[in-house]
């Protein structure tokens, strides 16, 4: 990674309750350029037994994480993600490394990385309630919104930054603490945002990072008492067992599964644009995001 300004940001372990680790059995995974075929570093393959302390992690950090108010936690998020942009070019590199996509590609993906944890701050300040009115005149009926809790979530390869801040922005804007297993084709992505995130900030426990064996991990998340919401992002067979797996102790799920995209074109459209949104529609990212147009 001698490609990047600051190297730092190529961080080969996982995260988990503020520290960098590797897995317990000491094995590794082996990253690849998707150009070269080369290897381009080694990340931890992790477990059951790992995972479980990042779930342990997230959970002793919850209490004082959802007691700070929306704007502390907006201002540590705000600078998380002023990071990400200061740091864009290099974590635009790592990307292109890990996931192959073009640099001005990975560059873009970076700022719309970065788009949801500013937006997600903002929001979070703006988290209203609501009073319904009572059956009897001496009745008050009030809902407040509360942080669901630890937050697992699952995340591809295709937006290895993106789909990680879109989740992650979400729940830790809400006050909920957030464990996250990447896709093993691209971990540098997610341990390079834990890093920016630590920088920021964010107390331990609050982001966990924990690659590795996607059954094993997932397991640990739908079996876990602490976890209480799931959120994938990848195919519909995976989805289907998640949501399976989830239903034991009643977890509330998000699953953002395999897309049917057809590309209409109607009689009076502008053709020169109709092309342009066709190829961009089929070919960007190599054609492999959920929403490719798969006919026409």
């Amino acid at each position: 990674m001698e490609a990047l300004k600051e190297t730092q940001l190529y961080c080969p372990f996982a995260y988990i309750d503020g520290s960098w680790v590797a897995a317990d059995s000491g094995e590794q995974i082996t990253v690849l350029n998707p150009a070269t075929g080369e290897p381009i570093g080694d990340i931890p393959r992790l477990g059951k037994a790992e995972t479980e302390r990042a779930i342990d992690a997230a959970d002793a950090a919850l209490p004082a994480w959802r007691a700070l108010t929306a704007q502390e936690r907006a201002d540590l998020l705000l600078k998380w993600h002023d990071l990400m942009l200061e740091h864009q070019q290099d974590l635009a590199m790592l990307m292109t490394y890990e996931q192959g996509k073009p640099l001005k590609e990975a560059a873009g993906e970076i700022a719309y990385a970065a788009s949801f944890i500013r937006w997600f701050a903002e929001e979070a300040r703006r988290v209203y309630g609501e009073t319904i009115p009572a059956g009897k005149a001496n009745q008050r009926i009030v809902v407040t919104k509360q942080p669901v809790g630890v937050v697992g979530a699952i995340t591809p390869w295709n937006f290895p930054a993106a789909m990680i801040t879109r989740k992650a922005g979400a729940a830790l804007a809400a006050g909920c603490t957030f464990v996250v297993k990447p896709a093993s084709q691209t971990p540098f992505s997610a341990t390079a945002l834990a890093l920016l995130a630590e920088r920021a900030g964010i107390p331990r426990g609050v982001f966990n990072v924990v690659p590795g064996s996607a059954s094993d991990i997932a397991q640990a998340m739908t079996q876990s008492p602490k976890v209480r919401k799931i959120t994938f992002t990848g195919s519909t067979e995976v989805g289907r067992k998640l949501m399976a797996q989830a239903a034991e102790h009643v977890q509330k799920i998000s699953l953002e599964l395999g897309g049917n995209a057809p590309f209409i074109v109607f009689e009076d459209a502008d053709l020169d644009a109709a092309v342009e949104g066709a190829m961009a529609a089929k070919f960007r990212n190599a054609g492999q995001t959920c929403i490719c147009t798969n006919r026409f």
